[in-house]
């Protein structure tokens, strides 16, 4: 019998070998870098002090075009697709017919009836189930296109550098076309690590070349190669949601606890109850008039109060080394009020943050509540504060190349 085999990406032939310590994960069926070096912490800095590049190739691609094809997008997502101009990216969930997400990307508009989504899961199927008697071309191009994302505050300096496309006037969830040196390329003002960056599509069969340029050029400006840990590092920062972490995809959850939506996620703001009928679209407007049972917030740990317990047994504190995927209880006196999903210490704000699951009625930014952390083997309360989201969001994630704010139009702010 033959092994599962991973796939590579249309990088792998650089990233491979940059691989100090062989610290292969498993995303989307593909091997990636969980880092390039022996730790993850330059990788991490540079994303937040110059700038890092990372493989997002694994991402599910879609090209949607035809007569319906907004009609098809607007069946399927909550947001209003027909507001969408050529050369606008939508961040959006989309829900089954019950108003559970199902799962989250963006819907790039490339053309006057063309459009990509990405997807973190496949969704080729839920698609093409929706697309009954619609005059509609769906194309999985998921392996045929390379993806990297460029991100930190040098970004725009590079590709101002190295790429002949309309990329210093370029606004925050825009996107253009262009070449760097010669090879044709879309350029999204779109990321996973809330600060500026930008995301670079490519054929695949020029993905090494492209990986060249940008790390040729990148060398003057603080450029390094980044894996998915100091990735998961900087969306937790960014307040950034995660599917199988943060949330449970409505075709996978068994229990109602399971399930969750746009409203429970902090996503509500993508909800536009005005459109036309889509899917989920009854169930939001009931859930929209009483209101969410859950909040999707941010939990920042009392730093003393951590100090204190370790003190106890006469360590200094503790703190994980990478974010951490597990769900973790939250109390208020004896009883559970909700979960964090995922967290992690923060270097840029010198804090210990958690993104977290919690009752409607304790998430009012400020709330005092508890989390259970172990300590010595022995689990504790220490005392947390619930927080808005996003815990860091830099003026240069929106800004203009010469400081003005940039519109947030196309990602609903």
């Amino acid at each position: 019998m033959t092994p599962l085999q991973l796939n590579t990406t249309p990088f792998h032939q650089r990233t491979a070998a940059l691989a100090q310590g062989h610290a292969w994960r498993r995303w989307a069926g593909h091997a990636v870098l969980g880092c390039y070096q022996l730790h993850h912490d330059r990788e991490y800095a540079a994303i937040r002090s110059g700038s890092g590049l990372i493989d997002v190739s694994p991402l599910y691609k879609y090209l949607i075009h035809g007569r319906d094809a907004c009609r098809l997008l607007n069946r399927i997502v909550p947001r209003n697709v027909a507001k969408c101009q050529v050369g606008r990216v939508l961040y959006t969930p989309w829900c089954d017919s019950h108003g559970k997400v199902i799962d989250d990307g963006t819907i790039s508009r490339l053309g006057e009836k063309t459009y990509r989504l990405t997807s973190a899961d496949p969704n080729i199927r839920w698609l093409t189930d929706n697309a009954g008697g619609m005059d509609v071309v769906i194309e999985d191009v998921s392996r045929s296109l390379g993806a990297v994302a460029l991100q930190g505050p040098t970004a725009r300096d590079i590709l101002a550098r190295v790429a002949d496309a309309e990329v210093e006037s370029l606004r925050y969830f825009h996107l253009t076309e262009g070449t760097i040196r010669g090879i044709p390329v879309t350029i999204s003002r779109t990321g996973y690590t809330g600060d500026l960056g930008y995301e670079i599509w490519v054929a695949a069969d020029r993905a090494v070349p492209l990986w060249d340029a940008l790390v040729e050029t990148g060398a003057d400006y603080g450029l390094l190669p980044a894996g998915i840990l100091a990735l998961d590092v900087a969306r937790i920062e960014a307040g950034l949601l995660m599917i199988d972490v943060d949330y449970v995809s409505a075709h996978r959850a068994l229990i109602d606890s399971q399930f969750s939506s746009p409203y429970e996620l902090n996503l509500g703001w993508t909800v536009n109850l005005e459109k036309g009928p889509f899917n989920g679209r009854d169930a939001l407007v009931a859930e929209h008039r009483h209101g969410p049972t859950w909040a999707f917030v941010g939990i920042e740990v009392d730093w003393e109060g951590l100090i204190e317990l370790y003190a106890a047994v006469g360590l200094p504190p503790q703190l994980p080394t990478t974010a951490w995927r597990i769900s973790v209880p939250l109390y208020v006196g004896r009883t559970q009020v909700g979960y964090a999903t995922s967290g992690c210490w923060s270097p840029v704000l010198k804090k210990y943050i958690a993104l977290a699951h919690v009752e409607t009625r304790f998430a009012a930014p400020g709330t005092a509540i508890e989390m259970e952390v172990t300590v010595e083997h022995h689990r504790r309360p220490v005392a947390v504060t619930v927080v808005k989201t996003p815990f860091f969001d830099p003026e240069r994630k929106k800004a203009g190349a010469a400081g003005q704010r940039g519109s947030g139009a196309g990602d609903g702010t």
